[in-house]
């Protein structure tokens, strides 16, 4: 520990103080010194290894803080290091190194960018699969109030549909829910204006149902708004929107964990964005809703096909194009609705 530090020339902060003094720094036997610039009055003074040393960071200002709390600050980076080397037998920092060595940086972008992914494609399955199993039955309902409550202040607006629609539709509706295991009051229909999402339907996990007016008008007869409903009570069923849930909060806490603070307004966009997320499901998902449909359909008496013939309208109406409509999320592919028709054929032949 007796290498000495030539002088170094910086400026010197009283303790507490934002006061800069110009100031040199020096060592020898083991005790630490800073006197003014002219190298006359002791301003500080301690032992090297009472000493707090920042580490490099590009060219950062080094600060080396004494016991009494008075910093000495110098942008002689390399004189540090040299000093320190002599020291300690080391030359810079981690941090510096790294930034120095720029193929090693690149590695670590490569391994914090395939860490991201893995925590996505992996651990972000397997933790859903868990925070479902270990959901509270109250849970899927404060949930669902805050996506609600999200969307109606994004996209969604009160409904214009007649009331005595929406009453029969309703009517409808609970004697289809009635069907189920759950029972019709474990569901709930609500209407809205779609605003950019247009002709939708969606279900939130608790059992809350949306239904805009522009699939409403859209659809050719009851039976089809009811196969689409039917769909939702499929997704609720077999919890398909507490995954999505889930999901979308897992992104959300994965962009906040890379991006660290983003701020209240990136915040609340990531919110919101997690509550239009949970309208998309994958196609597995899908496909298993589909034929929840045509099963519930067919034991309620009404058309199993209604889901299918409401998609084909869709995909007519909008060239299977539209980002705005049902379709963005609920993808209605031929293949798709052929399959709705063939598993129709299925439960009708049993």
């Amino acid at each position: 520990m007796g290498s000495d530090c030539p002088t170094i020339t910086g400026v010197w902060h009283p303790p507490r103080s934002s006061r800069a003094v110009p100031s040199r720094f020096t060592t020898a036997d083991g005790m630490a010194t800073v006197t003014d610039a002219e190298g006359e009055a002791a301003l500080a003074t301690g032992a090297v290894d009472g000493l707090a040393i920042s580490a490099r960071v590009g060219a950062v200002p080094r600060r080396i803080t004494f016991e009494d709390g008075s910093v000495f600050e110098t942008e002689d980076n390399d004189a540090i290091d040299r000093w320190l080397g002599a020291l300690y037998g080391r030359r810079a920092g981690l941090v510096h190194r790294l930034e120095r060595f720029h193929p090693r940086l690149v590695l670590f972008v490569v391994l914090v960018a395939l860490l991201c992914v893995g925590l996505y494609r992996y651990a972000l399955p397997v933790t859903v699969e868990a925070a479902v199993a270990l959901t509270p039955p109250a849970a899927p309902r404060l949930m669902s109030q805050g996506v609600l409550s999200s969307l109606d202040k994004a996209v969604l607006s009160p409904s214009r549909l007649e009331e005595a629609r929406r009453a029969a539709i309703t009517e409808e509706f609970r004697a289809l829910a009635a069907l189920t295991p759950e029972g019709a009051d474990a569901f709930e229909l609500n209407f809205r204006e779609g605003g950019i999402i247009g002709p939708n339907a969606f279900a939130l996990p608790d059992g809350t149902i949306i239904l805009t007016d522009e699939l409403v008008r859209l659809a050719q007869g009851e039976d089809a708004v009811l196969g689409v409903l039917a769909h939702e009570i499929g997704h609720v069923v077999h919890e398909h929107s507490l995954r999505r849930l889930y999901r979308a909060a897992g992104v959300t806490a994965l962009i906040m964990f890379i991006g660290g603070d983003v701020g209240s307004g990136v915040e609340e966009v990531l919110v919101q964005g997690s509550g239009l997320l949970t309208l998309s499901y994958s196609r597995a998902q899908e496909n298993e809703a589909d034929r929840y449909s045509v099963e519930l359909m067919a034991k309620a008496g009404r058309e199993p096909t209604g889901l299918a013939r409401l998609f084909e309208v869709l995909r007519d109406r909008y060239d299977d194009v539209s980002g705005n409509d049902f379709l963005s999320t609920h993808p209605a592919t031929p293949d798709r609705i052929e399959d709705i028709r063939r598993h129709a054929q299925e439960v009708e032949g049993r």
